[in-house]
Formats: C-alpha cells, structure tokens, sequence
C-alpha cells in the first residue's frame, strides 16, 4: 500500500476537524459524568473544583491521544512514539525541562514579592490537591505538547524551514490561549515566546520529553505559587494578594501577563539555542 503523498500542512487542515469532534465528543462525556452541562448560560463559572478540572483535562487527553494516534497512523503512516515519545537517554531532557520551568517561576515569585508587587496572605497544604494538581498539569503538559510540538511543529518542519515552521507552530499555541480569561496582549505575546521556547528542544532533538518538563513544571509551579496560569485559577499552597493588577505581576492572567515572564522566555530562547548548538558540535581531540 502505497503511503499518501500528503504534505505537512495538509496533514496538519486535514486534522482540525476530526480533533474538533472528537475531543468535544470525549469532554462532553467527561462533563457529564461530572455533573456540568456547559449549555448554561455561563459555562466558565460551572468547573470549580480541581477534580473536576482534572477529569475534564483526563477527557481531553484521552480523545487527542486517540485522533493523534488514527492520524499517525493512517496518514502519516508512522508509529505514535515517532511524534517524539523515545525514552531512550531521555531521562535527562525532561529533568532539565523541569529545572527550568522551577527556577524561572521560583525567580519570578520571589523579584515580584521583594517588590511590593505581591505579598503572602496565607499558605494552605493539601496532600491531595496537589496530587490532583500535578495530574491536571501533566496532562495539560502531554496534550498540548503532543498536539502543537508533536504533530504540528513535526508536520511543519516537512513543508516549511524549521525556523519558520517553530514560529508558525508558536502563533498556533499562543493562539489556543486567545480566549483563556484575562487574556491580554502581553499575554500572547508571552505564549507566543513560551512556544519558541517549548519548540526549540523538540526541532533540535525530535522528542517531546524537555518540552513537556518544561510545560508542567512552569504551569505547576506558578500555579502552587499563588499565580493563575494563563488566566486560569487553580488550586495554589501559597494564597497571593496584589496591591494592583498590572504588567509587573501580570494580574488576574497569572506571570505570563508580566513584562518579567517574557524577559525570562527570551534569556531561556537564547540559553537554549547555546545549549543544543553546543551539544550539536563535534569535540575536537587535540593530539598531545
């Protein structure tokens, strides 16, 4: 059987539609068993508890893996692991990808409350929220990634040139979150950067593994920080109060609505580029 001579953009049209219905299909069975009829007038105010973002985020994932796999599959006509989910020596991105997202959050929580531009108003632990919270968040992390990094970014690279195609998937993602609530200019902005960012590892090594310990750990820990992520509030071990909204502390859209968020993707971009040119070097043997 001959394999359809599709090219990378037309595989990426060919997909949107299918993954419109399907996900829709699994999140309307995830809602209901939940209890949420998003026909309400007001469907944003419906999903409260962090269980409940949980199993609609579970949902989500179970119905992009499945239109993922179908398309790889039969239209790619590749094995699912080829969108980058190699284990082999990869142990070692995703800590990194982890690290990273850990130290910018951690970097940024503290310069805005040495400021003045936040400051603690209570500190709440729950062993379970937070299990529940890492769950959300690492599924989060694998679709988004498997969706915008796997297939798109993958499927751009073989129609356009990589550079191109890593700031085409990057509009797409910041794009995604252009309803998200508080979403300001900044805050695409913001996205757009932390797409480059989540982008680079995959176009150097083909793999998803750094990027998705990137995407988990930076939403994970702005998120137990007290910040919202992306506009979304979630459950949090540190309660934050803000003298003011503004672009300093990003306001009710979480860090990536603050100028020092995307000072930190571009000093990440660049750090990253360094990194993988450096380990794409051969070392050179000096003969003693």
């Amino acid at each position: 059987m001959a394999k359809p001579n599709f090219k990378g953009w037309q595989r990426i049209l060919m997909l949107i539609i299918p993954y419109l219905i399907v996900v829709g299909i699994f999140v309307s069975i995830g809602s209901f068993l939940i209890g949420i009829d998003f026909l309400s007038e007001e469907p944003d105010e419906l999903v409260k508890s962090t269980f409940q973002k949980l199993v609609i985020s579970l949902s989500d994932l179970t119905g992009t893996l499945l239109v993922l796999w179908f398309f790889v599959v039969n239209v790619d006509q590749e094995t699912f692991k080829d969108l980058g989910f190699s284990i082999q020596n990869r142990l070692k991105d995703f800590k990194i990808g982890l690290i990273i997202g850990l130290i910018i959050m951690v970097t940024i929580g503290s310069i805005l409350t040495l400021i003045g531009e936040v400051s603690i108003a209570n500190i709440k632990f729950d062993p379970l929220e937070v299990l529940m919270t890492v769950l959300l968040f690492t599924s989060v992390s694998v679709v988004e990634e498997t969706l915008i990094r796997g297939y798109v970014l993958k499927n751009m690279m073989l129609s356009f040139n990589k550079y191109i195609a890593l700031i085409l998937s990057s509009i797409i993602f910041s794009l995604l979150h252009a309803a998200n609530p508080s979403v300001t200019v900044l805050g695409l902005i913001d996205l757009f950067l932390a797409g480059i960012v989540l982008g680079i590892p995959y176009m150097y090594t083909k793999n998803l593994w750094m990027p998705i310990g990137i995407h988990l750990s930076w939403n994970l820990f702005q998120s137990l920080l007290g910040f919202n992520v992306s506009g979304q509030d979630t459950y949090s071990i540190i309660e934050l109060e803000y003298v003011t909204e503004n672009i300093t502390n990003g306001g009710a859209f979480g860090i990536e609505g603050s100028y020092f968020s995307v000072i930190a993707e571009i000093l990440t971009i660049i750090w990253l580029f360094w990194y993988f040119e450096k380990k794409a070097k051969p070392e050179v043997v000096v003969n003693e």
